[in-house]
């Protein structure tokens, strides 16, 4: 009665200041909490992060059910105690704000309220963004597998994302015209590349814009670039600092430029208006990058690895590690896998990789290791989550950095130093190539489009280099010690082992390229391999081709001439 006597109404009190508000005796503010929950009635966000009222303590009074369900929930994605309280007492001051029961918040209502929370907190309180997103992190997985929150990101980039050095309405006020035909262009782009490339050729394109805007005289059309203006952008690049304060790399540089040359090849062949006389990027301008042995670990450091990563204490880490190890899939499938990833054909069991970087998908043979594990993750996985991927951490999709670590525990266990997720895929395939097993075999394995991305393990087929190595020794050294006998070394001494590697190398290497035909297909043409779909080849041998080209005309073979006329047209047409 006494707050009706000095107030009226709720509305009444809700009309006066923020301070004035916060000035009324606790008592009093504690009734008018209760009712604000109980009616419904949205709070200016101000005074609900600033009151110092208990608002989880009156939303758990209005409804005790609600609560003991929100508590069970985040309890079963591995929430303690304490990090359920906070992230209740947050979603109790987006209740207050929009005026809802926790059940009734819908997914547009949870991000427009949590967004102004967030802000309020952060310009009211002067709280760092990392210390406010500790109950954001948990709450918005539980949010979102109760069908009220959008997906939660992999990574907490709502509390501040990094700011673009320049924007296109930026550049759109000084070059409209070049503006508007690089964005035509990365539109074009969306509709047949994922969003992740598209946004490395919006960065490379708004860099370049930004040095032509501000380059003397100002360049304001794509049609005005020229030879100087790339070379001035490669000095840039080569001066620009990249991660951690290093020179970019050897890679970046050369994506950087290969975006601009597809784009200026792109626009001319699609006849847009605004285009220069010709391409000024050429394919000398991407640095030659160096072709590294993969890195993979021997014999005795893959048993420690998997000793090691066998008694790893956290059981995501150790499916993490050994799902690598054992399938050699690529970081980013390990993370696309979901719950009905595991099939079985026959008598055995299959892991069904997601669509992945080269677009496709496969099915790798299930180790019983590997097998128990993923039987044992489903098993204790709750049920009522609405995700179908298979590795999530607390409600949440895990981000590659999790996997980085998990791999790095295993290293650090064994004791060999520095291990990559993508080194225990280059194991994988160097043990089976040691071990016997056919380059159809491997790339199948591994999902490789053709059998040059496979040839590179044939260079490092160590186990088989050596036994041969020594076993020739043997013979060489039997040889030395008969001086009255010609030295010669009998054709069976190169070894079983090491004639099939070679076999396995040399047969599908072609004098302009490869053959992609398997084993098992016997080839049909005696003469040009060329016409065979099963061939491909590469901008390194256009020379020898040129050559078998002009041989074709001056001997007067047509057909062979149209072979290679095609082969060349094909390979000045391609990217680089």
């Amino acid at each position: 009665m006494g707050f009706i006597n000095r107030y009226g109404d709720l509305d009444a009190w809700l009309a006066l200041s923020v301070q004035e508000r916060r000035d009324t005796r606790s008592d009093v503010m504690a009734f008018a909490g209760h009712a604000l929950v109980h009616c419904g009635v949205p709070v200016d966000p101000v005074f609900v992060v600033t009151s110092g009222c208990r608002w989880g303590k009156y939303v758990a009074d209005a409804y005790p059910e609600q609560v003991a369900r929100f508590g069970d929930q985040a309890a079963s994605l591995g929430y303690c105690r304490q990090e359920t309280h906070r992230m209740f007492a947050y979603l109790a001051k987006i209740c207050l704000t929009t005026g809802t029961a926790p059940d009734q918040i819908t997914p547009a209502v949870y991000s427009h309220a949590r967004r102004l929370i967030h802000d309020t907190v952060i310009t009211v309180r002067g709280y760092r963004p990392k210390t406010l997103s500790t109950p954001l992190f948990g709450l918005d997985a539980v949010m979102f597998h109760r069908g009220q929150a959008p997906p939660p990101d992999i990574r907490r980039r709502w509390t501040g994302r990094p700011v673009k050095e320049v924007t296109w309405e930026q550049l759109h006020a000084t070059a409209p015209i070049m503006v508007a035909t690089m964005r035509r262009y990365l539109d074009q782009c969306l509709l047949s590349l994922r969003p992740s490339s598209v946004a490395c050729f919006d960065t490379t394109f708004r860099q370049f814009a930004a040095m032509l805007v501000a380059a003397d005289p100002p360049v304001t059309r794509a049609a005005d670039i020229s030879r100087e203006h790339i070379e001035a952008y490669k000095t840039l690049l080569a001066t620009r600092p990249g991660y951690r304060g290093r020179p970019l790399s050897k890679t970046t540089l050369g994506m950087r430029i290969g975006h601009l040359h597809t784009f200026f090849t792109r626009i001319i062949e699609w006849g847009y208006d605004d285009v220069p006389a010709r391409i000024p990027v050429y394919a000398s301008d991407r640095p030659r990058l160096d072709k590294p042995l993969p890195k993979f670990l021997d014999d005795a450091q893959a048993v420690a690895f998997m000793n090691a990563a066998r008694n790893l204490p956290d059981p995501l880490d150790r499916l993490v590690v050994i799902a690598l190890a054992r399938t050699g899939m690529r970081r980013g499938e390990l993370l696309g896998l979901t719950v009905d990833a595991v099939v079985q054909i026959g008598a055995g069991y299959w892991l069904r990789t997601p669509v992945g970087k080269l677009h496709t998908d496969r099915y790798i043979p299930l180790h019983p290791q590997l097998k128990g594990l993923l039987d044992e993750w489903i098993a204790d996985r709750p049920g009522w989550q609405v995700t179908s991927l298979l590795l999530t951490d607390r409600g949440r999709p895990i981000p590659p950095t999790r996997v980085d670590k998990a791999v790095q525990k295993a290293a650090t266990a064994a004791g060999i130093g520095h291990v990559h997720p993508h080194q225990l895929r280059h194991t994988l395939a160097t043990q089976a190539i040691n071990r016997g097993m056919s380059l159809e075999a491997i790339a199948a394995l591994l999902g490789h489009h053709d059998l040059s991305m496979t040839m590179v393990y044939a260079r490092i087929a160590d186990r088989t280099v050596a036994e041969e190595y020594f076993a020739v020794t043997e013979k060489v050294e039997a040889l030395y010690q008969h001086h009255d006998q010609p030295t010669v070394l009998p054709a069976e001494a190169a070894g079983p082992n090491m004639r099939v590697l070679r076999n396995e190398a040399a047969k599908r290497l072609l004098g302009n390229g490869y053959c992609g035909r398997p084993r098992e297909l016997d080839c049909q043409y005696e003469t040009i391999c060329e016409s065979c779909t099963m061939f491909f080849t590469t901008i390194e041998h256009r020379d020898t081709i040129q050559a078998q080209r002009n041989n074709a005309a001056e001997q007067g073979h047509d057909r062979r001439r149209d072979v290679y006329d095609a082969l060349l047209t094909k390979l000045d047409d391609t990217p680089a």
